[in-house]
């Protein structure tokens, strides 16, 4: 190892240049990641294969601007250099730096890293009065001879570079050696790979526009980053999060504060940013510093509804009571992401720029401002939805600038609204590697996979002591739990078991598939499929706890007293078990009944043997339910809530497709199942935490701020009830107490209120915060985590590796495997990727709801008519829910017009001249023919019909029909039943033509397309969804909402699952 200098330029916090001298050390053994390596280097992962015809070394700029055609999966061979990879984290940041990262990891890419600088013969110091641009070129080029000549010559190096100089000069210096431009690779090497050569078109006209950008300004340039800091450390400026009402995108956004930088103690809310120009070029999801502004400028955020997608004149809207107001004077970290939009009709296309290659287009999502690209195909992608990415956001210009990447299809086909929603929410599920299903066990109907003998050996065999079922939704294919109890010897004691697939037995950590199911995090389930996050072969059978077959297991067992069911001992550990039946919920529901129940195991037995079979299951789950309410008495006395969600089922056919969902009657063994899943992750998380205290994987719910239970507390008076928010015992007695005997639905509006409310519940890493913060508000419990489903999580999995390496003795906590930074990066990026399919399934599930209704005509369609219920009031209408078809929105009681909802003469509501008169619970409209009110939790009558949008996604609008309940007619055909049964209706409309293609094809082949193509399934099956509902009662209700409101725009964060 040798010992040099590297020496840097710096700038202090006070913006003065600095040099600095740092000991560099050189080796001669650094990895060189090539299968042809012929000199023992150190190489472990990823391996460039010999068949190659070469190898390609791009220099630092191409990396830095062309990254996204070097993720293209048909480049391969690429060596991606240190020098290289600083660069990108130098000017890109530590996003782009990431993906570079996350490229790198990935095994479906075939590229590696090659440490340059810490190579003894490679490493290039930089000369004196040499610029950094020509210093990383020579760099990289150094790097790509060592290479050549450290494969003995056996591969071709290509070095691409943008820097014309550098080919003149460095591509005749080596044989071997070629040095060109990254146009040129692309048209020799890869004339067919023709998305790759428009990419390359598509941005260089961007940076080539950038140049010819003019010189007004049209924003303040942001501040330098040493002011922003000295300014956020003295209380000056505020740093927060920008959020952009989705309703009034043009002219009103948010700015959530961060509580560790918030120096101004004053402030306890967050901040307004009103207009376009105080927020400075900062886009939605941007860290942003806020100057505030005086008190006598301060803004009110808006109270009334925004009409869909429509443009309301800010004027003219009532406001709350003045807030903090500010301006953007700085970005601290942009979160610009892939973005889908259309292009403009061909009219407003000819009228924009007399250079007709220079075109605005709308994103989908109507918070992100209109984006300037550069194109030639204007006029062919007419009606199409476009991926485009934002490269640059320059003070002397309206909008930002950026490129085309890809056309996803025509804007309105089904396929292509789901692939928008995915792309949006920044979901990328390429299909399961090769190279990830040959690290799986292999199983078939002839060959099937079955236990080692070894490994049994090293388990607890379950299988003849132990009688283990599970209970899941009807048709379930992936069953991660099952469940067993029984009476222990001398009858004074039970034993209690859950049982949860062993998945981490199969996944190996570090592995392909485990890498791959991290950056998925989570499986994602939409309205009409599901995206697993593992490969069928694990998640629909090794790993699925299936009746009458030997599975791995790791296994939480408690010893209860048989009176008072206190915890006498707690067992942990890897078992074998053998699930002896497969329960559907209403099948172990009637067993507990005592009502007539065929279960399919015990079929072919003998009467008696069946009936003595049937009385031991059934005395099994009165146990079980018997130990639940127990649980759930001791959760209620320490202030656990049960707040309110939308449940659904999945049904199925014979082939195990989704064929509908409907609502699920609410049943006691759902709560029975779900305390038992709860008892295991409160009891697993406090014994990894005892004995990682440092690192790890836990999840809190932290309380959530009050001023958020206004809607619910006001609501809740008008009613005549009091709701108590000072602690979760308080809430949830009062939510016990605020019952109308006379309509059920108030108080599960008033629960889907402090739903509304709560924070998010979140992962983190033990090591990252205080024990005080470990509280989960929600479940009220002091340690929780999630250990119940690893098939379609992977905090389960980071759990069990935890809880295995917990139960080796000698294995203290230094010594486990992740250290408190990682583990809290990674519980940060399960967040993030738990956020996003969130609100994946919501956009998913109002899209199929408007597939719904776009057939329909609202005028004549009785299925367009239903009860409503209102349940806020605002300054120019109401929000209500429609119990039919689990939808919000908000009903407008005036109109643009000035006019006004009346009830006319037939007791139906006509648009009159007139005026509104708001109240904390009502809302009145005053017109020539009288008043008429809309009182909070009234039942009124509403009219469905579809928003239909060309640029964004279509909405439902809701237009007031009655302001009294609605009285259906005799129903001739019974019509859906809940919100998310529409996806039957739709998809059997859509898809019915291709479906017989589809199933008369597949009668001939092994393979589903879905199975070849992503390993999976075609039906969604929403087990794993359901019974993470089932958890908790903690759902994402926002979900539910639908347009206008300012419920979005207030930033409240809603309760997720627990």
């Amino acid at each position: 190892m040798i010992k040099t200098e590297k020496v840097l330029h710096l700038k202090s916090s006070r913006g003065r240049k600095v040099r600095v001298v740092r000991e560099h050390y050189l080796r001669e053994g650094v990895p060189c990641y090539s299968s042809l390596c012929q000199a023992d280097c150190a190489n472990e992962g990823k391996l460039l294969s010999s068949d190659l015809t070469h190898y390609v070394v791009p220099d630092a700029g191409v990396v830095v601007d062309y990254l996204e055609i070097l993720e293209f999966q048909e480049l391969r061979g690429i060596v991606f250099t240190q020098t290289a990879c600083q660069a990108v984290h130098h000017s890109k940041g530590r996003r782009q730096y990431n993906r570079l990262r996350s490229l790198l990891k990935d095994p479906r890419h075939e590229c590696v890293l090659f440490a340059n600088e810490f190579q003894e013969y490679s490493y290039c110091p930089r000369e004196k009065g040499e610029s950094q641009d020509k210093w990383q070129t020579r760099c990289v080029y150094y790097a790509a001879v060592w290479y050549h000549d450290h494969l003995a010559s056996l591969k071709p190096v290509v070095m691409i570079t943008q820097d014309q100089a550098a080919v003149t000069q460095y591509s005749s210096l080596n044989s071997g050696i070629y040095v060109i431009s990254m146009e040129d690779y692309l048209q020799s090497f890869w004339p067919e790979l023709q998305a790759a050569q428009e990419l390359y078109c598509s941005i260089s006209q961007a940076f080539q526009e950038k140049e010819c950008e003019g010189t007004e300004k049209e924003y303040s340039e942001h501040l330098p980053s040493e002011v922003l800091e000295a300014g956020i450390k003295s209380g000056r400026y505020i740093q927060g999060t920008l959020n952009v009402n989705k309703h009034r995108a043009q002219y009103e956004a948010f700015v959530r504060l961060e509580g560790s930088t918030n120096k101004n103690t004053e402030l306890n809310s967050d901040v307004l940013v009103r207009g376009s120009k105080s927020r400075n070029r900062a886009m939605h999801g941007d860290v942003v510093v806020v100057e505030l502004l005086p008190k006598n400028e301060w803004s009110g955020r808006t109270t009334s509804l925004s009409e869909a997608h429509g443009e309301d004149k800010t004027a003219e809207d009532a406001q709350s009571q003045p807030m903090p107001t500010g301006g953007v004077v700085g970005i601290l970290q942009r979160n610009w992401r892939d973005y889908v939009v259309t292009f403009p009709p061909r009219e407003e296309t000819q009228s924009q720029s007399r250079n007709s290659q220079r075109i605005l287009v709308t994103p989908w999502d109507q918070r992100v401002p209109k984006i300037r690209i550069s194109t030639q195909q204007a006029d062919a992608l007419q009606d199409h939805r476009v991926v485009v990415r934002i490269d640059s956001w320059e003070s002397t210009s309206l909008y930002p600038n950026g490129h085309n990447v890809r056309v996803l299809g025509r804007a309105g086909e089904l396929e292509t609204e789901v692939q928008t929603i995915l792309i949006e929410n920044c979901i990328h599920v390429a299909p399961f590697s090769e190279a990830q299903l040959r690290e799986l066990p292999t199983t078939s109907s002839e060959k099937p996979w079955q236990v080692d003998p070894a490994e049994v050996a090293v388990r607890h065999d379950l299988r003849q002591s132990h009688l283990v079922f599970s209970i899941d939704p009807q048709g379930c294919e992936d069953v991660d739990d099952a469940l067993s109890v029984r009476c222990l010897p001398g009858g004074t004691r039970l034993e209690l078991g859950v049982h949860i697939a062993d998945v981490t037995h199969f996944v190996t950590e570090g592995s392909f598939t485990d890498l791959e199911a991290r950056a998925r995090a989570t499986t994602y389930y939409l309205a009409d499929r599901r995206y697993d996050m593992l490969p069928a072969v694990l998640s629909a059978d090794l790993c699925s706890l299936l009746g009458g077959v030997d599975r791995y297991a790791m296994s939480v067992i408690w010893e209860l007293d048989m009176h008072t069911l206190a915890t006498n001992r707690v067992w942990y550990g890897r078992t074998v078990i053998r699930s002896s039946y497969q329960l559907h919920y209403e099948l172990a529901q009637a067993l507990l009944n005592g009502e007539e129940a065929e279960v399919p195991e015990l079929l072919g037995l003998a009467p008696d043997e069946r009936d003595a079979k049937v009385a031991q299951l059934t005395q099994a789950l009165d146990t079980l339910t018997h130990i639940a309410r127990h649980l759930r008495t001791q959760r209620d006395r320490e202030g656990a809530l049960e707040l309110e969600g939308l449940e659904v089922r999945a049904q199925l056919d014979e082939e195990k497709n989704i064929t509908a969902l409907v609502p699920r009657q609410p049943l006691e063994v759902h709560e029975t199942v779900a305390e038992c899943m709860i008892y295991a992750n409160h009891w697993v998380a406090r014994k990894i935490q005892e004995s990682f205290p440092q690192q790890a994987l836990l999840r809190h719910h932290p309380p959530p701020r009050q001023e958020f239970f206004c809607q619910l507390v006001d609501s809740a008076k008008a009613r005549g009830f009091t709701i108590n928010t000072r602690s979760n015992k308080a809430l949830a007695d009062s939510l016990d107490c605020a019952v109308d005997p006379q309509d059920p639905l108030v108080n599960r509006l008033l629960r889907v209120m402090a739903t509304q409310a709560m924070s998010n519940a979140l992962y983190f890493s033990t090591g990252s915060c205080s024990q005080d913060q470990y509280y989960h508000y929600g479940l009220a419990l002091d340690r929780y985590t999630h250990f119940t489903s690893p098939i379609r999580r992977y905090a389960d999995m980071v759990v069990h590796r935890l809880l295995t390496a917990a139960l080796d003795r000698g294995l203290g906590p230094s010594e486990a495997r992740a250290g408190n930074r990682e583990l809290e990066e990674m519980a940060q990026h399960i967040n993030r990727k738990n956020q996003a399919a969130q609100r994946s399934q919501k956009c998913s599930t109002e899209l199929f709801q408007c597939l719904y209704f776009k057939d329909k005509d609202p005028q004549t369609d009785p299925r367009c008519v239903a009860d409503a219920v209102v349940y806020a009031i605002r300054a120019n209408g109401m929000l209500v829910f429609v119990p039919q078809y689990g939808l919000k929105g908000a009903v407008y009681v005036r109109n643009r017009e000035g006019q006004v909802a009346a009830v006319g003469p037939d007791g139906g509501c006509v648009w009159q001249s007139g005026s509104t008169q708001r109240y904390l619970d009502r809302i009145s409209t005053v017109c020539s023919s009288g008043t008429t009110t809309f009182s909070l939790f009234d039942h009124i009558t509403v009219r469905i019909s579809v928003h239909p949008s060309r640029c964004h996604s279509d909405s439902l609008r809701m237009d007031v029909v009655s302001n009294k309940p609605h009285q259906p007619p005799e129903p001739q055909r019974a019509p859906p039943q809940g919100r998310s049964q529409l996806v039957q209706e739709v998809v059997r409309l859509v898809e019915e033509a291709s479906q017989q293609a589809q199933e008369k094809a597949a009668r001939g082949c092994t393979l589903s397309r879905e199975e070849r193509e992503f390993r999976q399934s075609k039906g969604p099956n929403l087990y794993s969804l359901l019974e993470e509902v089932r958890e908790l009662a903690l759902v994402d209700l926002v979900g539910l909402g639908g347009a206008g409101g300012d419920l979005g725009s207030t930033g409240q964060a809603c309760a997720t699952s627990a």
